[in-house]
């Protein structure tokens, strides 16, 4: 897995002279992920981090594993998409599965942005008691009895071993190589001006200019890591829904959700933090309008107003986004795990 993201990388280096002078180079993925210095990324590592990752055994009941919400088949969300993930028992979680495709370049995990890295992101769905809940004080003399896995923790950190710690860093080196295959916008980026349509080019312009989609959907990820308001909701937010403001309560984060990357877009609805849009059509609209509500919405963002875009040119910046989406990053689920 870890030569294929090497070999992929390498691929995405190359880009065209013709790109870099049209300025299309921004839009292009860099060609390393970022990587802790004390976590770097290995092939014993990546390998142990996928099979924890698919692994049902990290799990109160043993019937849920990381994939049951940031499946592989369904754009790294849930495998039957929801409008708010399902866990434990049959527990509904109070916002959409988020996917986990270029997270590796995030500067903030979760829809509330309340940890910086995936080694702390790792954690919080194996011991949430809506999600997996398993604690780890139960998970780690679980795996402990698993000979294959000391062995496996091991090799893949020496000077550790198993550990809630290394547990942490094998999962977030998996999620490091789950990144984003070239799509037929990456190679039009590249100078292929045949890749995608006029109509698709023509949302482009659209997608940087009238619509002013790049004041959140920026940069080679389509998400600039900012948080916004976007008006979901109006009056009075409670519980979950406070998002961001549930972090610290600051005025500026009242209702804040973060930036979603448009990278495979069309793999990973429902839409939006609470999973309440199905169709790129109806986000692309609610979006471009302002917000579903107008009035009577608390620290909606700045940028959130009605773009005045027409139905025509909705569907051109729907056809853009389509071609953000590329074949599917090719995983090897485990159908074995160690004994």
């Amino acid at each position: 897995m870890l030569r294929k993201l090497q070999l992929l990388m390498l691929l995405l280096s190359f880009v065209s002279l013709e790109a870099q002078s049209d300025g299309m180079e921004k839009w292009l993925l860099p060609t390393s992920v970022p990587q802790p210095k004390d976590n770097k990324l290995t092939q014993e590592r990546v390998e142990l981090g996928r099979l924890l990752y698919f692994d049902t055994r990290l799990s109160r009941g043993n019937q849920l594993s990381c994939a049951s919400c940031h499946h592989p088949e369904r754009g790294w969300t849930d495998l039957i998409p929801t409008s708010k993930a399902v866990g434990f028992d049959g527990r509904v979680g109070p916002r959409n599965s988020p996917t986990i495709l270029n997270a590796a370049y995030q500067k903030h995990q979760f829809w509330d942005g309340r940890v910086k890295s995936l080694e702390q992101q790792a954690l919080g769905p194996i011991t949430a008691d809506v999600e997996m809940n398993m604690p780890l004080e139960l998970l780690i003399p679980k795996l402990k009895k698993i000979k294959g896995y000391v062995k496996l923790f091991k090799k893949a950190y020496p000077d550790e071993g198993l550990t809630q710690k290394t547990v942490a860093k094998a999962i977030a080196s998996f999620e490091r190589t789950v990144v984003s295959t070239e799509s037929p916008f990456d190679r039009y980026a590249k100078g292929d001006a045949s890749a995608i349509s006029q109509e698709a080019k023509e949302g482009f312009e659209l997608f940087k200019g009238k619509a002013h989609c790049t004041e959140c959907h920026d940069g080679f990820n389509f998400s600039d890591g900012s948080f916004q308001n976007i008006g979901l909701h109006d009056g009075e937010l409670q519980g979950k829904e406070l998002g961001r403001y549930n972090v610290k309560n600051r005025a500026a984060w009242y209702g804040v959700f973060k930036t979603p990357t448009l990278r495979d877009v069309t793999k990973s609805y429902p839409y939006f933090h609470d999973g309440s849009v199905k169709t790129l059509k109806e986000a692309t609209v609610i979006c471009s309008q302002g917000g579903r509500f107008e009035h009577n919405v608390r620290n909606k963002s700045d940028v959130m107003v009605d773009r005045h875009l027409n139905e025509a040119e909705v569907e051109k910046i729907v056809t853009f986004m389509k071609t953000l989406t590329g074949p599917d990053l090719q995983i090897k689920i485990p159908t074995k795990f160690p004994q």
